[in-house]
């Protein structure tokens, strides 16, 4: 390969896994105000699922990714806060962060501190400022409150778990598997109520909470949603992120009045890292925890780029647990 190529994971078509093709690009070169990240790792999340399958519109074909880390490279003119040689992350590699190297604005990245691995500040970013703002801005859990973690095993659920628990708030944990229900346990969640085992999932929860949780965090979905709805004590607040088994289709907004003036957000970080100085400060308090080892960011599975589609498929399968990464060979 030339140096003035990289190899890249491509979304040639949209569909399922098997429509991702590593291909040759032209390696990227900043415009003004980026900077040019060698990758050393990228996240594997569901926004790119969705921006594969064209529930999230991109037109193909496209480089996939969103999140990554990596040392700079390049800057281009008007770049007066980052260096080359700095190790910056991003949540928002809007050219794809499956690739060798990306271009990035400047304004999206972020810098790594020495005690955090680039690998660990990769696999935390998406999914660690969303942890971040769903327990400390779209509902800042408090001490005594209960707390519903669905998917509790996976990359966002165990830092939901752990972000409530140091916030004082007890977990009610959600998983598919014994061992995932040990890694919930191990997190520190107060209660785990195993899809597998029972028929009525919203009981379950409610008696493990002592009559209902006040706030609901669900990325899962449409398998989930009416459970976590039915979960809630009154006025409590169902939290959907994401929609792992599927969208959630439209439903009867009275259900909110009948189940005790319930509150329903779908928010998405976009919305909260909109702003340097929010996305710095998300970044700065995330970054702290995980070096001084009060948040612990699992990487659950590495994959090269030739393996991506066997990634998207663990993944979406559930059967990973913690945060995949694509590492470039």
């Amino acid at each position: 390969m030339s140096a003035d190529q990289i190899a890249a994971v491509v979304v040639a078509r949209n569909g399922g896994p098997e429509t991702l093709e590593v291909q040759q690009r032209p390696r990227p070169r900043p415009a003004p105000g980026q900077v040019v990240i060698d990758v050393a790792a990228s996240g594997v999340n569901f926004i790119d699922v969705y921006r594969r399958q064209g529930v999230y519109p991109v037109p193909t074909p496209f480089v996939l990714g969103m999140e990554c880390a990596g040392r700079v490279s390049a800057v281009g003119a008007d770049v007066t806060d980052v260096s080359v040689g700095d190790v910056v992350a991003t949540a928002d590699a809007g050219a794809g962060s499956h690739a060798e190297a990306v271009a990035v604005d400047a304004g999206r990245v972020v810098p790594v501190p020495d005690a955090v691995p680039v690998e660990v500040a990769a696999a935390a970013m998406l999914q660690g400022l969303t942890a971040h703002y769903l327990t400390r801005s779209t509902f800042r859990v408090q001490d005594g409150q209960w707390a519903l973690v669905h998917a509790a095993a996976g990359g966002v659920g165990q830092l939901l778990v752990q972000l409530c628990r140091s916030a004082g708030a007890h977990v009610v944990a959600t998983v598919g598997s014994a061992e995932k229900a040990q890694i919930a346990h191990d997190l520190g969640a107060d209660a785990v109520v195993r899809y597998d085992e029972i028929d009525d999932l919203a009981a379950a929860v409610r008696a493990a909470a002592g009559g209902g949780v006040h706030v609901a965090y669900d990325g899962v979905g449409k398998a989930t949603f009416d459970a976590s709805l039915a979960a809630l004590r009154p006025r409590g607040m169902l939290v959907l992120f994401g929609g792992a088994s599927g969208q959630v289709p439209p439903f009867d907004l009275q259900r909110l009045n009948a189940g005790g003036s319930l509150f329903v957000t779908r928010p998405t970080i976009v919305h909260y890292t909109a702003d340097r100085q929010e996305l710095l400060w998300r970044a700065g308090e995330l970054f702290d925890a995980i070096g001084g080892g009060s948040l612990h960011v699992a990487i659950g599975g590495r994959y090269p780029m030739a393996r991506a589609a066997d990634a998207y498929r663990d993944l979406e399968s559930r059967r990973s647990t913690g945060k995949l990464l694509i590492v470039p060979e």
